[in-house]
C-alpha cells in the first residue's frame, strides 16, 4: 500500500459561540476566537490517498486530478468564506472547528475518489493546531 499526500490552501473566517451561553462564557470557553468581529485563518489542508501503484503509469491516483477534486470540492468553496455563514456543506449551528471542518472535508472528498482510497484529512489552522481524520 503507498501513501499519497496533496496540500492545497485557503483562507477562511469563523468565530465560535453557543448562543445560548453569556458573553463572558463564551469568552471564557473560546476567548479570542469568540470575537464578535471575528478572526481568520490561513489553512492548510492535508489529503492524503491510498491504493497500489497501476503498473503502467506507476501512480496511485492522477495527481492533477485530485487537486482539481479539491480545488473544486473544498478550497474553492472554502477559501475567502465565513465558514459560520457561507458554506453550503457545513450545517447551521455547527461550531466551525478544526475538528468539524475535517470530518465534513472528508464527507465532500470521498465520494469523488477514483481508484484509490481516501486515508485521511488533516487541517492546519494555525502552525501549532491541526486535526487529523480517518473517516472513523
Amino acid at each position: 500500500m503507498v501513501y499519497l499526500t496533496r496540500r492545497e490552501r485557503f483562507n477562511a473566517a469563523h468565530k465560535l459561540w453557543v448562543h445560548e451561553w453569556s458573553e463572558e462564557k463564551n469568552m471564557e470557553v473560546f476567548g479570542k476566537c469568540a470575537n464578535k468581529n471575528w478572526h481568520g485563518h490561513n489553512y492548510e489542508l492535508f489529503v492524503t490517498v491510498k491504493g497500489t501503484p497501476d503498473l503502467v503509469t506507476g501512480f496511485i491516483v492522477d495527481v492533477k486530478e485530485l487537486g482539481q477534486i479539491i480545488r473544486r470540492e473544498i478550497t474553492d468553496v472554502l477559501d475567502h468564506t465565513n465558514l459560520n455563514l457561507d458554506v453550503p456543506f457545513i450545517p447551521q449551528g455547527t461550531q466551525p472547528t478544526t475538528e468539524n471542518l475535517v470530518m465534513l472535508i472528508w464527507r465532500q472528498l470521498e465520494p469523488h475518489m477514483r481508484g484509490c482510497t481516501l486515508h485521511s484529512v488533516r487541517l492546519h489552522e494555525t502552525e501549532n493546531i491541526y486535526a487529523e481524520y480517518f473517516g472513523e
